[in-house]
């Protein structure tokens, strides 16, 4: 079978989509990458992947460009003549699939990992947009298999009518590499909290601020990390003017884009997401949670799938810096609770969101065994 994986970025297909790419070309498929190009173009190539430059405006509004894309994209089509094509992020889902509709492609597979700025937010931006994204959606969406990463997304677009013939399915998150992101059997329990994620309103940074603020006061040894950079293409991007004052507060180490990742998820003594508009699967939570580290989440679609109430962590109410405060507390406070709760972290992502597992799904809404 010859089969297309389309992103927005390679940094995605090399950090997400990686393990199913190798599974693919290890059952003996004939494999091709698509996205803008970037500096993780080459290191898939090193890998012996095929992959294909397709440039892609994340933030292109032209009409009159949008519609050549579409059918630059339906040319690549063409003229690659897939069997099975996998489109991830909105705009490859809603132009790919379009293009992959008229190109006679037989099976369209998109992948919804979160819901995003137009449907979640309430501004009269969100509230503007969204019956236009709806509608494409009901489009592009339609006689195609539909990947969500948790059941609430799946049923929010059920509800606004945009799944009426489409074959939607929830195939928990992009799986984890529960080999790589372990647990380092010479950590030390501490006192270090890590929030891992974009610096905009949505993830909570105000509200991990804030939390910081109220745990140093009982715990003035608690070092609070936040890896992430500003994302300025999106509305809810926190202003520098913002940042700024928080770093000179110093309640949380501000960190910027990280590539150690594992060292830091290994360090932490707890994970911590305090998102208000929900997520897909959050990977910040699956990789510490991978790595044997207690999880506090607000209780939004996504996290409240992953985090167990009182068993691997605490759910808290979103907006809610106090409550976030006290269950970071909790943790810190009682070590032996602490590592009880990671080693049934690391247990649920090893049975639910492995590779292996996402992949098996994968696999079946190609129309495939593995």
């Amino acid at each position: 079978m010859r089969i297309v994986l389309f992103a927005n970025t390679d940094w995605f297909l090399y950090n997400f989509k990686r393990s199913l790419a190798c599974a693919l070309r290890e059952a003996g498929h004939e494999l091709i990458l698509m996205s803008p190009d970037g500096e993780h173009a080459c290191l898939l190539r090193a890998e012996g992947f095929t992959w294909q430059a397709f440039p892609l405006s994340r933030s292109g509004i032209n009409p009159f460009a949008e519609l050549i894309l579409i059918w630059r994209l339906w040319r690549a089509y063409r003229a690659l003549r897939p069997d099975v094509v996998h489109h991830f992020t909105i705009k490859c889902v809603i132009y790919g699939s379009l293009a992959a509709r008229w190109a006679g492609v037989a099976r369209v597979v998109n992948s919804i990992t979160g819901l995003g700025f137009a449907i979640l937010a309430n501004t009269p931006k969100a509230r503007l947009i969204r019956p236009v994204v709806l509608v494409l959606y009901r489009v592009a969406l339609r006689g195609s298999h539909v990947l969500f990463q948790n059941q609430d997304n799946l049923e929010t677009l059920r509800k606004f009518g945009v799944l009426e013939r489409a074959q939607p399915e929830v195939v928990p998150g992009d799986g984890i590499d529960t080999e790589h992101f372990s647990p380092d059997p010479g950590h030390m329990p501490g006192n270090c909290v890590l929030m891992m994620g974009r610096l905009l309103h949505s993830k909570g940074v105000e509200e991990y601020v804030a939390a910081a603020r109220i745990v140093r006061q009982q715990v003035p040894a608690a070092r609070f990390l936040l890896a992430g950079a500003p994302d300025p293409g999106n509305p809810e991007c926190i202003s520098e003017a913002q940042l700024a004052e928080w770093r000179a507060e110093a309640a949380v180490e501000f960190l910027g884009q990280r590539a150690d990742v594992l060292a830091l998820q290994q360090a932490a003594d707890v994970v911590v997401l305090p998102s208000t508009q929900g997520e897909g699967m959050p990977r910040a939570l699956l990789e510490g949670a991978a790595c044997g580290k207690p999880m506090v989440a607000t209780d939004v679609p996504g996290s409240r799938e992953l985090v167990i109430e009182g068993e691997n962590g605490f759910l808290v109410p979103p907006s809610d810096a106090g409550a976030l405060a006290e269950a970071i507390l909790r943790l810190l406070n009682d070590s032996a609770l602490a590592q009880r709760m990671g080693a049934k972290a690391r247990e649920r992502v090893v049975d639910v969101y492995s590779n292996a597992c996402v992949t098996r799904l994968s696999f079946q809404a190609y129309g495939l065994t593995n």
